[in-house]
């Protein structure tokens, strides 16, 4: 399945940058993973910022980096290939959210290329993370709740599929998703969120048989 650029957002450029979205620089500590000085945060977020730092423990538990990985942007490209999406994702829900998987189209295609992460104002995989359930969106406007979103202005979205990665312990540590320029027909909703959910299922079998330390 191909698509073409339809609005604005979907410029033909040369050498087409990442889409620049706000960041706050996650990195890997001196011994391991941990949160990045100055991320943690009291009050009304303290559940959010436990929540993080579990996250990071259990990476760190199981010697799963936060790094972009070849493995993973395969699981990506696979989930949005069977999915018919341009762009598939595995996101950590780290201080940001981190692409360590990711599937998009070509540079020289003249849709939007974006980058590794993006705050966690953006985009539909945060309601994931929260829900703990799938979220499948076959066309974000139908929905008021969703469509107001940047993603959808900053690379033109109108489709989004997404499954919570959720470790046997309890703790959420991201999600897959697709997303994609074209809204879906409401009758492929089911298969196309399965497709997410038994993508989700593989990518933390991967996580799971990663040597624990």
């Amino acid at each position: 399945m191909s698509y073409q650029p339809n609005n604005s957002h979907f410029v033909s450029q040369a050498t087409p940058p990442a889409l620049a979205l706000p960041q706050r620089g996650m990195r890997d500590g001196a011994h391991g993973l941990s949160i990045p000085a100055g991320a943690a945060v009291t009050g009304p977020h303290t559940q959010q910022t436990t929540e993080l730092a579990q996250r990071y423990a259990l990476l760190e538990r199981l010697g799963v980096s936060p790094a972009a990985s070849e493995d993973f942007d395969e699981l990506a490209r696979d989930m949005a290939e069977k999915a018919g999406f341009l762009y598939g994702f595995v996101n950590l829900f780290l201080v940001e959210q981190t692409f360590v998987g990711l599937h998009q189209p070509p540079a020289d295609s003249g849709y939007v290329i974006v980058g590794r992460t993006m705050s966690h104002d953006h985009g539909w995989c945060p309601e994931v993370v929260k829900r703990k359930k799938a979220l499948p969106l076959h066309d974000v406007h139908a929905s008021p709740r969703f469509s107001g979103n940047h993603v959808v202005d900053a690379v033109g979205i109108r489709s989004y599929f997404g499954a919570p990665l959720i470790h046997e312990s309890g703790v959420v540590l991201g999600t897959v998703c697709v997303i994609d320029p074209e809204k879906r027909p409401l009758s492929e909703a089911e298969r196309i969120r399965d497709i997410t959910i038994n993508s989700g299922a593989e990518v933390m079998g991967s996580i799971t048989s990663a040597p624990v330390r």
